[in-house]
């Protein structure tokens, strides 16, 4: 299966035109997408009254389509209309509409409505009884289907400015929007579907984040493999009293997959470090020579986690650099560098990883978090800038590469708000990376895996959970490779 893509709302609307230009009818996209939306809602709703409350724009229209659709299969359905159809093929389909139609600020007594209001173009706040019927149905969001995006939530950012339906089913067509997988409107939107209605494929390198984007590549172990053949991966370790943070990266690595990891410790740090691990090994360093001979040759070197925001850290970071090792760079190790930034990007490459939180991201990226519409633009410039692997976390992670590429992960995890969640990722990263992944894929996967791993647990999550949890994650794509 491919990598699921993600398009912008003039790009759609570019599909849509390029549809029509060939010869099919807007009235017949109309058609399949108003009877996409309604097969959709015969599949998971038993009979019920439904209420089509319709806008005056395409939207709108392809509400008109619903409601009539349903009506022909036997279900009770009323149409409150905002404004009379505007557009022609918007006319058109109210016309073949023969049902009731109620006032739009009747009381709401169905038990299902369908929101046909706005698409996903809409560029302005909701107001009027467009936003009161929002208001009032906003507890009760597994009534709602909404048609393309829930009404008040723009296609390109997910970020309503004012008044939003809030949906527990979204029917959109041929591809996922911004809006579909960025915060809020990932939440808005509830579960999403995405309907075939017959426009043309197109390019685009961005895509939501799940196996069939890299696990084709994944490092699965043969019959062969051996412990040296399986990634050398190191984890640097902070100060005594700064030590968990590394060892939750490094187990995650060696969970992952990696044949070798190695925490590379402050002298004075060792015994605390001995004293809480087994598989994986422990080599004592106090410079940062010493740091870069003992990395000299792995295949993968974190730094960060609880390393410290100091010029030892700062160092490090560079002593790793010239060792050709990939470096995944988290927390401190990029905090670091908040003043001087360019000196970070001058030692790094397209096989690094940074994995900012938003409030890391600025210190590195001043402003373009504020300046940019949203996200997945704002860590696309990053990573160019960066010229590595920018990994944005958040509950609609983005992982940016160099050249262009973007996949933004959906299956974030609420029971991941949880200290040291981020030193578990990293150490997933760095360990499929040390196996000869690539760096874009293995922070896709990396990503995708931490969430599945958390999401399996639930409640009473803690960081140390994660690693273990991985084993079930994994089996789970080795059988459906």
């Amino acid at each position: 299966m491919a990598a699921r893509k993600i398009h912008t709302v003039a790009e759609i609307a570019a599909a849509d035109r390029a549809a029509i230009a060939a010869g099919t009818p807007g009235q017949e996209l109309m058609e399949r997408a108003g009877a996409a939306v309604a097969d959709a809602i015969v599949e998971r709703f038993s009979l019920r009254p439904v209420a089509v409350l319709c806008g005056p724009g395409n939207n709108g229209g392809d509400g008109y389509v619903v409601a009539r659709l349903l009506k022909e299969r036997g279900w009770p359905v009323e149409v409150r209309a905002l404004a009379p159809p505007e557009t022609a093929d918007a006319k058109f389909a109210a016309a073949r509409w023969d049902g009731p139609v109620a006032p739009f600020d009747a009381p709401l007594e169905a038990r299902l409505f369908v929101d046909a209001l706005f698409g996903a173009g809409l560029s302005r706040p909701m107001n009027g009884e467009a936003a009161a019927v929002a208001s009032r149905l906003a507890d009760r969001p597994e009534s709602v289907v909404a048609i393309d995006v829930p009404s008040g939530v723009p296609g390109d950012t997910g970020r309503p400015q004012g008044a939003a339906v809030c949906a527990g089913l979204t029917v959109t067509f041929h591809a996922k929007k911004l809006a579909h997988v960025l915060e809020p409107g990932h939440s808005l939107c509830g579960e999403v579907i995405v309907a075939d209605i017959g426009l043309t494929e197109m390019a685009g390198d961005l895509v939501e984040n799940g196996p069939e984007l890299w696990l084709p590549v994944f490092p699965w172990p043969g019959p062969g493999s051996h412990k040296h053949a399986r990634g050398r991966l190191v984890v640097v370790s902070g100060e005594a009293w700064s030590t968990g943070a590394a060892r939750l990266a490094a187990r995650g690595g060696l969970r992952i997959g990696a044949g070798l990891v190695t925490l590379l410790s402050p002298s004075e740090a060792v015994a605390v470090n001995a004293a809480h691990l087994e598989a994986v090994m422990l080599r004592p360093f106090d410079t940062e020579a010493e740091l870069e001979q003992l990395a000299a040759d792995v295949d993968a070197a974190i730094i960060g986690p609880a390393a410290g925001v100091s010029e030892a850290t700062l160092m490090n970071v560079l002593a790793l650099a010239r060792t050709g090792a990939a470096l995944i760079l988290d927390a401190d190790a990029i905090t670091v560098f908040r003043d001087d930034p360019e000196e970070l990007f001058s030692v790094l490459d397209v096989d690094d990883v940074l994995t900012p939180h938003p409030g890391e991201f600025d210190r590195l990226f001043p402003g373009l978090l504020r300046d940019s519409p949203e996200r997945i633009a704002a860590a696309r410039r990053a990573a160019a800038r960066a010229d590595a692997i920018v990994l944005l976390k958040g509950p609609d992670t983005v992982i940016a590469a160099p050249d262009g590429r973007v996949a933004v992960n959906t299956n974030g995890s609420p029971w991941l708000a949880t200290a040291g969640s981020g030193d578990v990722l990293a150490g997933l990263i760095g360990g499929l990376i040390a196996q000869g992944m690539g760096s874009f894929e293995a922070a896709c996967a990396g990503a995708w895996i931490h969430a599945e791993a958390a999401d399996s647990h639930g409640p009473g999550l803690i960081a140390e959970d994660l690693p273990g949890l991985v084993p079930g994650v994994l089996r789970r794509l080795y059988d459906t490779r």
